[in-house]
């Protein structure tokens, strides 16, 4: 089966690289640290902060190994041209069957970010709207029920 892409913009890549430096760097010499110092106090058994810190350290190293493959994964995507259609990393401008205006960004499934009307391009919304045009209007299904969607507007920038 083919997989398909993680693609990510250059910001969110960066985002992820900081993230990934800052376990490798900052916290995980920090907690071997404490690990050890806990160690040397004697009985692990019923030492919280052995225990606690051996606890975190299997967490860093789990987030580690996701980010690392993550970053392998992806494909780093520049800002889009203006082709008229909506495309990875557009800013699309949508009206509801309600009448509801909404401002969203097809972004990659690591970028996601609801309240800022970040999704991904994988989401039902994201799918839908990829390659569409000004005016055409789309049918998502979700647990709430269907929902229509007509693109208002595209932008490669954020509007206004």
């Amino acid at each position: 089966m083919d997989k398909q892409p993680n693609y990510i913009s250059r910001d969110g890549a960066e985002a992820l690289r900081a993230e990934l430096e800052q376990l490798l760097n900052v916290e995980r010499p920090r907690v071997v640290d404490r690990v050890a110092a806990a160690a040397a106090e004697g009985d692990r058994s019923e030492n919280a902060e052995y225990i606690y810190g051996k606890k975190r350290l299997r967490e860093i190293d789990r987030r580690i190994g996701f980010l690392t493959k993550r970053l392998d994964d992806a494909l780093v995507v520049d800002a889009p041209a203006d082709t008229g259609k909506v495309v990875f990393l557009s800013w699309v401008e949508v009206e509801d069957d309600e009448g509801e205006t909404h401002v969203l960004r097809l972004v990659g499934a690591d970028e996601t970010d609801p309240k800022a009307g970040w999704i991904s391009w994988k989401s039902p919304v994201g799918r839908a709207l990829l390659g569409k045009k000004k005016g055409d209007t789309v049918l998502v299904h979700t647990p709430g029920g269907d929902v229509e969607y007509t693109v208002v507007a595209i932008h490669t920038r954020k509007p206004d």
